[in-house]
């Protein structure tokens, strides 16, 4: 199938609901409270406009702090608190994975050493990035680009889940395309459309269009050229409308969702195959977060000092007939002819509000927490104190759930990273005619989310020796768990130089026997 008909609605209708529910974790995970607003209020105004739902979604949302009516009268003297939580998780989500990125390695030496230019090129920068954005949205992908101009051999990007339709067989993604809004001018859009899809002999294809239309519809199909942005694409496009350069094997494309199952799209007969969002099902606990720092803010608005003092206190030398109080004056005159009543009333009167910050700091804790449980994190894992004086078994057992989440996610990682690397270094072979790639036994291996110290390996690794339980090489691998084979066997020969001799003969093995040498005696 080649890019959408003119005038299509964009997105489909069928793909909605997916598009509005990444809209608002987009909000979340942005940290922005004028898009917060607007998310909130604004499904409220879509589900006005269908009598049906206006009575379950709006009063849903408008249930939400975020999504609460305001009006001249009922309006905030300050405006409202955001917490970036959602942000905290999707950054530390990324970091527990690519902050100590994999090492990928091949069988062939040449092989081995142009995936080291690929990651010289920023090839882990691009998985950081788009595991970040990937446990906002559920998943994202990432695309083997090439282009000669300003590259001399392939090089990864990276495209959001929000601005994708993936289409899946069997739980495979066959198809997708991608659309990037150009420009806008009032009710006309302008859109560029990519899409990925593979040919009856399983080669990927690549097409592009570019698309006048409106806000919710496609439009009709413009000339690539008609645009600063898509018109060098004119010039590799052929004319089926797909890359006529650089066909290989497979798509260019890999998703790579951030957990699986997806809970809320499961029914959805293409969605259910996308990822699982780090935010999806605690918006509301997020919005309960904010709410309490809200509110503790305000509390500390109210209880500022106030001083109330009476009329006759005041400075009265002001022209416009005002007065001022000196908060700095020690002595003032009394006042007579104060009787009644009056005769009791203290002129000076101070006020101050309780701030209540236990209360709102231990249900920001408790709020926290559950936000952490719930997303399959470890609390320990967002402490400010870092944990100095403890072995790494001990850290270890504080992030357990958190180390659980990270190899989940690892999981679905590097079967992705090996089919990018595979199609990259095809890429590289038809494109740029590199010679002696072979992606044969490829292996992407994530470290350990905490390391034993060199002090902690090398005790284990004397006392295993001690016991005759392990070889000099395999203390080497335990002492050096990053180090290649080279290395390896490197350290391995310097240790059994520096070994002492236990006898003479260890470096005479010829040498005969010193009895054996003696006079006999007839």
């Amino acid at each position: 199938m080649p890019l959408p008909a003119n005038n299509t609605p964009w997105p489909p209708k069928n793909w909605q609901p997916i598009t509005t529910k990444m809209a608002e974790w987009e909000a979340w995970w942005l940290g922005d409270p004028d898009k917060l607003w607007k998310v909130y209020h604004g499904q409220q105004a879509d589900s006005t406009r269908n009598h049906q739902r206006r009575t379950g979604l709006r009063a849903l949302l408008s249930r939400f702090f975020w999504g609460r009516t305001v009006t001249d009268q009922h309006h905030p003297s300050r405006n409202d608190l955001h917490v970036p939580i959602a942000s905290d998780l999707c950054a530390t989500s990324a970091d527990l994975l690519y902050a100590n990125p994999p090492s990928i390695t091949a069988a062939s030496e040449a092989t081995t050493t142009q995936i080291e230019r690929y990651i010289d090129d920023g090839l882990f920068e691009q998985l950081l990035t788009g595991a970040e954005t990937g446990a906002a949205f559920g998943g994202r992908y990432h695309r083997v680009t090439w282009d000669r101009t300003i590259a001399d051999r392939p090089f990864l990007t990276t495209v959001d889940a929000d601005s994708a339709l993936p289409e899946f067989r069997w739980g495979r993604l066959v198809a997708v395309t991608f659309w990037t809004v150009l420009e806008t001018d009032g009710s006309r859009v302008l859109r560029h459309l990519e899409r990925h899809e593979l040919n009856p002999a399983g080669m990927g294809l690549t097409f592009h269009g570019l698309y006048e239309g409106t806000y919710d519809n496609l439009g009709m199909l413009r000339p690539l050229a008609e645009h600063p942005v898509t018109a060098p694409l004119a010039e590799v496009v052929g004319m089926d409308g797909y890359i006529t350069d650089g066909i290989t094997p497979g798509l260019a494309i890999q998703y790579v969702p951030n957990l699986t199952p997806v809970r809320r799209w499961r029914d959805h007969h293409q969605a259910r195959n996308l990822g699982r969002s780090d935010l999806d099902g605690i918006e509301g606990l997020m919005d309960a977060l904010d709410e309490v720092y809200s509110a503790w803010m305000r509390d500390i608005r109210l209880g500022k000092a106030r001083v109330f003092a009476d009329r006759d206190m005041l400075d009265q030398t002001f022209d416009n007939g005002g007065g001022a109080f000196n908060l700095d004056q020690e002595v003032f005159t009394p006042l007579e002819g104060l009787a009644g009543s009056m005769a009791d009333t203290v002129p000076i009167q101070a006020q101050q509000f309780t701030i209540r910050w236990q209360e709102h700091q231990q249900t920001a804790l408790e709020l926290t927490r559950r936000i952490l449980r719930a997303a399959r994190y470890s609390t320990a894992s967002f402490e400010d104190t870092p944990d100095t004086d403890i072995t790494a078994t001990e850290v270890i057992a504080r992030q357990a759930q958190t180390n659980t989440t990270r190899n989940r996610k690892a999981r679905l990682e590097k079967p992705a990273i090996q089919a990018l690397i595979v199609k990259m270094l095809a890429t590289d072979q038809a494109v740029y005619n590199t010679p002696g790639l072979d992606p044969t036994d490829l292996a992407v291996t994530f470290p350990r989310l905490v390391e034993d110290t060199t002090n902690t390996l090398a005790q284990t690794a004397a006392t295993l020796r001690s016991a005759e339980l392990m070889s000099i090489e395999t203390g080497v691998r335990m002492t050096h768990p990053d180090w290649d084979q080279t290395q390896v066997d490197a350290e391995v020969a310097l240790i059994k130089e520096s070994q002492p001799l236990a006898s003479p003969d260890a470096w005479r093995p010829d040498a005969e026997d010193i009895t054996d040498s003696e006079p006999q005696s007839d």
